[in-house]
């Protein structure tokens, strides 16, 4: 906010986080997939820009990727 010249307390925040949070978790809970219970860590190389890299990820029993 001090980027575009506005000035805030920091009481505005806690106030904006309290009141909007909520609302954010309930529109991520409807979008969000469900997972099986059970997941294993996937690792592998890829290249990125003609350079190798490692690659980690936590994978459930359907192959999708956890977030």
């Amino acid at each position: 906010m001090a980027e575009r010249g506005v000035e805030i307390d920091h009481t505005t925040l806690n106030r904006w986080v309290i009141m909007y949070a909520p609302l954010v978790a309930v529109s991520t809970q409807k979008i969000r997939r469900l997972t099986q219970s059970s997941w294993h860590m996937d690792e592998t190389y890829i290249k990125v820009r003609g350079k190798r890299v490692y690659l980690y990820r936590a994978v459930d029993m359907a192959g999708y990727a956890l977030p």
